[in-house]
């Protein structure tokens, strides 16, 4: 017996006993300065969101993310190389030329969010969700290069140190910089945890890695004040190695949706969910996977051998319409309900598997 389908409820409007909601999973979070600087480098995420829109809706929730914060780096962009063209600063003309290549990187996740709300075609069955992951390999890229440039670029001012003019003026342009790369970050970040998209959530972390190189524009600047011009970099290469905490997160979080991995919590969930609904004795199977910003279940119930064909089937239904109203995220289920113990159901597949 098979059942899929597709809701548009409000699945984050009931209540439930089913044990954790979305986002709580047991644990503590750090407090404090540690915790605050944890979450710069390491931001903690979660596979499940913490609320449950349609698959269109989640989609356009992530282009007008992309579009905001383009307009915010774009704008960062433009003030920073007016106070270029005034003071011929080289480190910030070359974080300038930086921000305005990486706001461009936001292009390939929004062509990624509209492909994404194509449908299904007989050749690409589950859709085109996938376009997000393969925009968030190509985002980790950048944050890869930018780790990169960083590294290079601080190497050679250490080795052939550049003087600064207009110190002042330079440092409050990195201070817009820092600000307008980490009000975008703190956005993306957050509308990429709330509909489950973990290339948005690596693009935030992007542009907080864009914020760091913007930093280090501000430590030169400070450092040439105080008399030390190599404070700039040396501060680019501990900001270096802070973008490769940040790539190293970012990498993980994409390598584990493109090898379709779930939080364990999630899959206890869909467990707990499953075995509440009256007449399923067991499951003997549960695979969950994500596609995109979006959940899809494949389950196996063991049910009384004696239930008849159309019981079977409202059993299934009943099972595949209480996940879509409890697992977040959730965008489509298959329930295969199967005998219990001492029914010879699969004897014709066991050399198969």
């Amino acid at each position: 017996m098979r059942r899929s389908g597709q809701h548009d409820h409000d699945h984050g409007a009931e209540e439930h006993d089913y044990g954790h909601a979305a986002g709580e999973h047991g644990h503590e979070h750090q407090k404090g300065i540690r915790g605050w600087l944890a979450s710069v480098v390491r931001p903690h995420s979660h596979d499940a969101a913490d609320s449950v829109d349609s698959a269109l809706e989640a989609s356009a929730q992530g282009i007008r993310a992309v579009k905001i914060s383009l307009l915010v780096l774009g704008l960062t962009a433009v003030v920073q190389l007016i106070v270029v063209l005034f003071t011929g600063s080289a480190a910030l003309l070359a974080d300038t030329i930086h921000n305005f290549s990486d706001a461009l990187t936001a292009v390939p996740l929004w062509i990624a969010f509209v492909i994404g709300r194509r449908p299904a075609t007989r050749r690409y069955t589950y859709g085109f969700g996938r376009a997000e992951d393969l925009a968030g390999v190509f985002i980790v890229a950048m944050i890869a290069l930018s780790a990169a440039i960083a590294g290079y670029e601080s190497i050679r001012r250490l080795i052939d140190p550049e003087p600064i003019t207009n110190v002042g003026i330079v440092a409050i342009a990195g201070l817009v910089g820092f600000a307008g790369n980490e009000l975008v970050a703190i956005y993306r970040i957050r509308v990429g945890r709330k509909i489950g998209s973990a290339a948005l959530v690596a693009d935030g972390l992007h542009a907080r890695t864009d914020g760091f190189t913007s930093l280090a524009v501000v430590a030169a600047a400070l450092g040439v004040l105080a008399g030390f011009p190599l404070a700039d970099p040396i501060v680019g290469l501990l900001i270096t190695v802070a973008i490769l905490f940040v790539l190293k997160g970012a990498a993980r979080d994409i390598y584990r949706r493109l090898m379709d991995a779930v939080d364990p919590e999630l899959v206890d969930q869909t467990e707990r969910v499953t075995r509440a609904v009256s007449g399923v004795e067991d499951l003997s199977e549960l695979r969950l996977r994500w596609i995109g910003h979006t959940l899809r279940a494949e389950i196996n119930i063991v049910v009384d051998p004696a239930l008849d064909l159309r019981t079977a089937h409202a059993l299934s239904h009943q099972v595949e319409h209480d996940l879509l109203h409890h697992i977040p995220r959730l965008h489509a289920a298959i329930v295969h309900a199967e005998p219990g113990p001492g029914a010879e159901a699969h004897g014709s597949l066991e050399h198969h598997r």
